[in-house]
């Protein structure tokens, strides 16, 4: 028995000898190979290659010149694949240099596409996936990756409301499906969601995304239930590969202007201005005129002006700075990058700074465990008094902006009123900051690796956690005039776990091919926050580090807890790569539900035929690539409500009983709702997409239906109820539309290639139902028939003539009407102008949307061309309206014009505060046509980077929003303009801004 357990462990010993033996032979035979890639027909570099060492893990990929670095032993294979390129392997010989060049691919459809809890081959998707594009991702001097995809996908509709820096654009796809409810996309990075945790897309640094994938149809993003009736945006951040360590410098810097300027009048026609309203309203100016307020009386007699636009805006400049650090072995891999982002605004302290951090990590300690992580922290800082770009629009070039002892004035126009000093709030210090800590991980099982026969099974463990605390920090002193002094500190911070359980198999048997992906997934959030405001300061000294100082003091404090569980089960089969199917059902359960509805069920089913794969097509392969039918239909779900809303709460409140203060409780307003639904979008998609003459046109069109009922709206209930409205299911709502996508490579030589990219969308919204009656809200302005954004308004047909007057034009029609007035159309015929008179007019929403690339290369140079258009948008233009009796007493945009008894224009109202007396709007079509980007980039060759010891060094300028072809009166057809505010501090109107340009310039370098 000794003998035996001997010559066991000397033949165990031996056999671990030779392995070792084995493995130092090869690790010493591994050397490293050096490459580059190359496009076979245009010989252009090729970024992103994927080289892999064949039956092992190491893998890596190519810079941004092409070149490459690899661990392989003489002998092995190295296997090189990208997408849109023909897989290629070569045996590498005993030379250390390995170039290949690869060829265009027929079949770009094996490229692999990220879909929500896994990934599918482009040939196999049933569902509507759009892929941005990957140079949106690179070379843009944006600080948001929807930024970058702005007009570059077709029917995702991203509204840049705001070019306030730190400010996150407006997103829609397809269409608005809820009338009360966030229309806002579902945002997923790295399989953990973003959305509805407090975080936002701001950060998440666009330098560290590798792909971008949107779901747009039902089908696609039922597997995302409640969370997916308004699309889902899937970001996938970059990993690491095994090689040689790589760091990467992304970085650029550049200067910001306002995309266009809105200057005001000039000094003499402000006084021209000011002499006409005198004699409209039989008023006198200030000592006899021309000026009419005191403060401008001095500046006026001594020839002092000031340009109060140019005291509140500056030239802005922008910075970006990361550096990226990967590699790893076969069994560990790691993704590290830091990142610094830095606006400063062109209206003064309007700044904004980022910083973040990145680790994404892949282990497998074992043949059949992987284990890693997806974290990041970033933070944010928007510290400093802000400039009021709306005041210094209104301001006279004459009024005072100091006072004798070199402080602001508060009041530069006084003894006008309406209008504080511009500057004012540049002299307070508020604090305003943002965290977002985010530790997610995964933990993934391979069960054949295990036991061979449970091959294609795999189990998935993610886990989320997210902190993201933010707090606003601010006083106001006699530095603005608050003589008592009023601070305020506001603190909240959410917590979001995420835990989700995935199961899938995949299995292929002859020509079927089944997969299966199982999900149980929990949710919580638990949010919470404080106020403190504190009034009647001794002194500014502290300003909001004392509130205790404050003699009058309030606090309140507020949270509340949200908690979801989810189950789904997807099949997709696949039969000889012809025919596809998928079914997806996913049940939804939310904290926000009353007990009788807690749970909501999304079912959906889709379908695809490869065309050209069938053998009646053998014909036209030389023609054809790519036919593919698909046709899809599902239900998706959304909450559209937060938390305790479907419950009767009750307020406190103190009561005076007995000469005594007694606490009592009262229902607030709104009263519960056991009952209430989810509501539910229920849509069908039919898509073709196809590839012709070698993939030289390609694209896709598709066309699309959604119904979303069951809509959560606050219904008014009647007073002797003792409630005032409560959430119902009430009203419907339909969209329709079309995408197309077209990508074309137009010239394809050796040195030169020019290829193109259109985009177009066309999306009809409707009002189907509101309240069940077929009648329409006037409050709220929604029209059963029309869509949910409209301009409801007067239809004006031009401006009133003193000689119509006179001969009495106006009597039955507009009895009040007067010379100068805005003329507006009697509709209904019943000799006045009332409500009678308001029709639909237009939508706010645009029409249709497109987008057009163009790009050009010539060796390792490229110029690439983004032009974006949005057609069919109205909206109200509060420049032109404004209040009625300002435009004679304050100074305005130069464009803007008004009526006189000797101009006698039919477009412009008088400066009487009665030319408008029924309030029109003033609606203009915001249609655009916009130069979005272009960007020159150069590409250093190969050689010359290994000279200087540098692996890819690429080059660019780039400069956005350089032209914009519009009809639009104002700063920006965009752009947020909100009137002047009615309070000293005019904080709503404190959030306008001009539409930026900015040029930069930056550089890539791969080390």
């Amino acid at each position: 028995m000794l003998e035996q357990t001997t010559n066991f462990f000397r033949k165990a010993f031996f056999a671990l000898f030779c392995a070792v033996l084995c493995t130092l032979s090869v690790m010493a035979q591994s050397v490293e190979r050096r490459g580059r890639i190359t496009d076979a027909a245009t010989g252009q570099a090729l970024q992103g290659v994927t080289v892999s060492v064949k039956g092992s893990r190491v893998t890596t990929q190519t810079a941004g010149d092409g070149s490459f670095t690899i661990d392989a032993p003489q002998g092995a294979v190295l296997v090189f694949t990208s997408v849109g390129y023909a897989v290629r392997e070569v045996t590498v010989g005993a030379g250390n240099t390995v170039d290949v060049a690869l060829d265009a691919s027929d079949n770009v459809l094996d490229e692999l596409v990220v879909v929500g809890y896994g990934s599918q081959r482009r040939s196999d998707i049933t569902g509507s996936v759009a892929s941005v594009p990957k140079e949106r991702l690179s070379k843009l001097p944006v600080n948001n990756v929807l930024q970058a995809i702005q007009g570059a996908v077709a029917n995702v509709n991203i509204n840049q409301t705001s070019s306030i820096p730190g400010d996150v654009p407006s997103t829609q796809v397809r269409g608005l499906n809820s009338m009360s409810a966030g229309t806002g996309p579902y945002i997923v990075v790295d399989g953990i969601p973003l959305t509805r945790t407090d975080g936002s897309i701001n950060d998440i640094n666009p330098n560290d995304i590798e792909s971008v994938e949107i779901l747009k149809d039902p089908s696609a993003v039922a597997i995302y239930g409640v969370n997916g009736s308004n699309g889902v945006i899937l970001i996938t951040t970059k990993r690491g590969t095994s090689g040689i360590p790589q760091i990467r410098y992304s970085g650029y810097a550049g200067v910001e202007e306002p995309a266009r300027m809105l200057d005001p009048v000039s000094p003499e026609e402000l006084l021209k201005r000011y002499a006409e309203y005198a004699r409209i309203t039989n008023t006198t100016l200030f000592n006899g005129g021309p000026v009419r307020n005191e403060y401008e009386w001095d500046n006026y007699q001594n020839g002092v002006t000031t340009d109060w636009l140019d005291a509140v805006m500056q030239t802005g400049t922008i910075q970006n700075h990361n550096v990226g650090l990967s590699g790893g072995s076969e069994n560990a891999k790691y993704y590290v990058s830091v990142d610094y982002f830095g606006q400063k605004g062109i209206v003064k302290g309007f700044d904004y700074k980022r910083y973040s951090f990145r680790a994404n990590t892949d282990f497998d300690p074992t043949k059949y465990l992987t284990v890693g992580t997806s974290a990041f922290v970033a933070a944010h800082d928007r510290d400093g008094g802000r400039a009021n770009l709306t005041q210094a629009l209104a301001m006279s070039p004459y009024a005072r902006m100091y006072n004798e002892d070199g402080s602001l004035t508060q009041f530069p126009m006084y003894s006008e009123q309406l209008w504080a000093n511009p500057l004012l709030h540049t002299t307070t210090n508020p604090e305003r900051r943002e965290f977002n800590v985010s530790l997610n991980g995964y933990a993934e099982m391979n069960f054949g690796n295990i036991w061979q026969p449970l091959e294609g099974l795999k189990f998935r463990l993610n886990g989320g956690y997210s902190y993201i605390p933010r707090r606003t920090n601010e006083y106001h002193g006699l530095s603005v005039y608050n003589f008592n002094g009023w601070g305020r500190i506001y603190n909240a911070e959410s917590q979001t776990y995420t835990l989700e359980n995935i199961l899938t198999y995949e299995k292929t048997i002859g020509r079927h091919r089944f997969d299966f992906t199982g999900l149980y997934a929990a949710r919580s959030k638990y949010w919470q926050q404080s106020e403190a405001i504190g009034e009647m300061f001794p002194n500014d000294v502290l300003e909001w580090g004392n509130l205790g100082a404050a003699s009058n003091q309030r606090v309140t404090a507020g949270a509340d807890l949200y908690r979801s569980l989810s189950q789904m089960a997807r099949i997709n089969y696949g039969y000889d790569s012809r025919y596809m199917l998928t079914f997806t059902v996913r049940r939804d359960g939310a904290s926000v539900f009353a007990k009788n509805n807690k749970y909501g069920v999304f079912p959906s089913v889709a379908a695809a035929w490869n065309i050209h794969n069938e053998s009646f097509m053998a014909g036209t392969k030389n023609v054809i690539d790519n036919l593919k039918l698909r046709v899809s239909y599902g239900v998706s779900g959304n909450e559209a409500i937060g938390v305790y809303q479907t419950l009767s709460l009750m307020n406190s409140n103190s009561l005076a009983m007995g000469g005594l203060s007694n606490a009592a409780l009262r229902y607030r307003t709104l009263m519960g709702n056991d009952d209430l639904r989810w509501e539910k979008t229920a849509g069908f998609n039919t898509g073709v997409d196809f590839g012709l003459w070698g993939n030289r046109v390609s694209g896709t069109v598709e066309f699309y239906r959604t119904n979303t009922q069951d809509m959560l709206l606050r219904q008014r209930l009647p007073q002797l109820t003792g409630f005032a409205d409560v959430w119902a299911n009430l009203g419907k709502v339909a969209n329709t539309g079309v995408d197309v996508t077209l990508n074309t490579r137009n010239i394809v030589k050796e040195n030169f290639s020019w290829s193109t990219a259109i985009v177009f969308s066309h999306n009809k919204n409707k009002i189907v139902d509101i309240y069940g009656d077929g009648r329409d809200d006037l409050g709220n302005r929604w029209f059963i028939g029309h869509p949910v954004g409209v301009i409801y308004d007067y239809t004006k047909v031009g401006i009133w003539q003193e000689d119509e007057i006179a001969a009495g034009v106006n009597k039955g029609w507009d009895e009040q009407a007067e010379a100068g007035a805005v003329k507006l159309a009697d509709l209904n015929g019943d000799g006045v102008i009332n409500d009678g008179d308001r029709r639909i007019l237009g939508q706010t929403a645009p029409k249709w949307n497109g987008g057009l690339t163009n790009t050009f290369t010539y060796k390792n140079l490229s110029l690439n061309i983004f032009i974006q258009t949005v057609q069919g948008a109205l909206r109200n233009n509060p420049q032109i309206g404004g209040a009625a009796d300002e435009l004679g007493r304050r100074s305005a945009p130069a464009e803007l014009g008004y009526w006189t008894p000797e101009n006698r224009s039919n477009e412009w109202r008088s400066l009487s505060n009665r030319s408008n007396i029924y309030g029109y709007g003033f609606p203009q079509s915001a249609s655009f046509t916009r130069l979005k980007d272009v960007t020159l980039s150069y590409t250093l060759p190969s050689p010359i980077a290994s000279k200087i010891g540098l692996g890819a060094v690429t080059l660019y300028a780039s400069g956005r929003n350089l032209y914009t072809w519009t009809g639009w009166l104002g700063w920006d057809p965009e752009a947020r303009d909100i009137p002047r505010g009615h309070t000293q501090d005019n904080v709503g109107d404190n959030t306008n801004y001009p539409m930026v340009r900015n040029y930069v310039f930056g550089l890539n370098v791969t080390f």
